[in-house]
């Protein structure tokens, strides 16, 4: 199975990888994993006057913030795994690689906000549960 892991560096995504590991059947050689960040872009009138090589530098490097405890959690665990980010809006951009990719599940840690917090402020998991045509594991 082809999955889709939606990582943000939070401790939501702590408690995702927690999920992996207490449940045996998610980890192994049956799967294939590719964990994804998303880095919100710089708005266009600050990139406008940054070099390319800078800004893309910044993006690498907010990625890997995020990336290196999972780098370490699945070396620990033995699993292999791709490592992808991509710049834009989370929600968008997580329905758009799960399509691409041919994804079979989609993974992703939840805040858990009430009704009324996702209405004033937005969730992303409630983004992509609306936009996805791939099935989505929440984890709260």
């Amino acid at each position: 199975m082809k999955i889709l892991v939606a990582i943000d560096g939070s401790p939501y995504t702590k408690r995702a990888l927690a999920y992996l590991t207490a449940h045996d059947e998610w980890l192994g050689a049956a799967h294939k994993y590719t964990l994804l960040t998303v880095v919100p872009a710089v708005p266009p009138r600050a990139a406008a006057v940054i070099d390319k090589a800078t800004l893309q530098s910044y993006y690498e490097d907010e990625a890997e913030k995020v990336f290196k405890p999972v780098r370490a959690f699945f070396a620990k665990q033995g699993v292999a795994a791709e490592f992808v980010y991509k710049v834009g809006h989370a929600a968008d951009v997580i329905a758009a690689i799960a399509a691409k990719g041919k994804h079979d599940l989609i993974m992703m840690g939840s805040h858990g906000h009430g009704a009324l917090a996702n209405l004033v402020m937005g969730s992303v998991s409630a983004k992509v549960l609306a936009q996805s045509e791939v099935p989505v594991l929440l984890i709260r």
